[in-house]
C-alpha cells in the first residue's frame, strides 16, 4: 500500500501580512564560553523547552508575504510548518579569548527527521538558507560568536522533537576540527503543536470489477501461473455503476484474479 498525507485547505480572514518571521517567544540562549586552561568550549544551556507553532496557532488570521524566502515554508497557504527562532547561541562576556587561527563550528550530530533549520535573516536581502543537513546542507554551521538565532521547522503536531549539536574550534589553516576542543554533547528538545487542520489521507487501492449480471460467479486469487490453487478473495463484491466491485489493498508482489462459477 502507498499512502500519502495531505494537509486539507482552510479558508482564513486575514488580518495582516507578516513580512519577517516571528520568534514565537522569547530567547531560550544556550551559553558558549572558551575555557582556555581546559582547551575546549563549554556550553551552559537553558532549562526552558521552546514550542514549535505554525503560524495558523501563533497569529490567527495572518500570513506571511509571498515575496519572502520563507514564505513556501511557513505561510499556511503552503507548507505552514510549525516553527521557532527561540533558540540563540550566544557568547558568555567571561569567555576567555580564541586561540590564533581557530573559528568555532556548531556541529549537529543528530536529529529529529521532521526538524529542518534555517539561517534566517529579515534585513534585505532576505535570507532562508538551510543549514545543518537541511536539504543536504552542511552539518557544520562556522559560527563568528555574535548571536545566532536558526528558524527551526517541523511540520505541525509531531511531539515531541530533538536536536543533538556540539561546538568545537577548528583550525582556520587546515580547516580541521580541533581534538579534544568540543563542548561534548548539547540537546535542543522541542514541543511541537498541530494547527488544528483536518487532514486527508490518499491512499492506492486495486479496484476489480465484473458485469452485475454474473451474480453466479466467485472471484478468487492466485500468487503465481499456472496456479495449483486458487484462493477466494475474502472480500464482500459491492455493486457500484451496474457492476460488482472488490477494492484491495495494493501490494509489491503480482497477484492473478479470475472469476470462477459458483457449483
Amino acid at each position: 500500500m502507498a499512502a500519502v498525507m495531505v494537509t486539507a485547505g482552510m479558508s482564513m480572514a486575514q488580518s495582516g501580512t507578516l513580512t519577517m518571521v516571528p520568534m514565537q517567544g522569547g530567547m531560550v540562549m544556550p551559553m558558549v564560553a572558551y575555557r582556555a586552561g581546559e582547551g575546549r568550549l563549554a556550553v551552559t544551556m537553558p532549562v526552558e523547552v521552546p514550542q514549535l507553532t505554525p503560524l495558523l496557532v501563533s497569529h490567527p488570521g495572518d500570513t506571511f508575504d509571498p515575496a519572502d524566502p520563507w514564505f513556501d515554508a511557513l505561510d499556511p497557504r503552503r507548507q505552514g510548518l510549525s516553527f521557532s527562532r527561540r533558540y540563540g547561541f550566544v557568547m558568555d562576556a567571561m569567555t576567555d579569548p580564541l586561540p590564533p587561527n581557530t573559528v568555532m563550528w556548531i556541529r549537529l550530530l543528530s536529529a529529529s527527521p521532521e526538524l529542518g533549520f534555517y539561517r534566517y535573516s529579515a534585513s534585505p536581502p532576505k535570507q532562508w538558507e538551510p543549514i545543518f543537513g537541511t536539504l543536504g546542507s552542511s552539518v557544520v554551521f562556522p559560527w563568528n560568536g555574535l548571536m545566532f538565532h536558526p528558524a527551526i521547522t517541523a511540520p505541525p503536531g509531531s511531539d515531541p522533537l530533538t536536536a543533538t549539536f556540539e561546538l568545537v574550534l577548528a583550525d582556520t589553516i587546515t580547516g580541521e576540527a580541533i581534538a579534544g576542543s568540543g563542548s561534548g554533547s548539547l540537546v535542543l528538545d522541542f514541543t511541537n503543536v498541530p494547527d488544528g487542520r483536518p487532514e486527508l489521507e490518499i491512499t492506492l487501492k486495486v479496484m476489480i470489477t465484473w458485469p452485475a449480471e454474473t451474480a453466479d460467479y466467485i472471484l478468487e486469487t492466485a500468487d503465481a501461473l499456472p496456479a495449483a490453487d486458487w484462493t477466494p478473495v475474502p472480500v464482500t463484491p459491492a455493486l457500484l455503476d451496474g457492476r460488482f466491485t472488490v477494492l484491495l489493498e495494493a501490494a509489491a508482489q503480482s497477484r492473478f484474479f479470475r472469476l470462477r462459477p459458483i457449483p
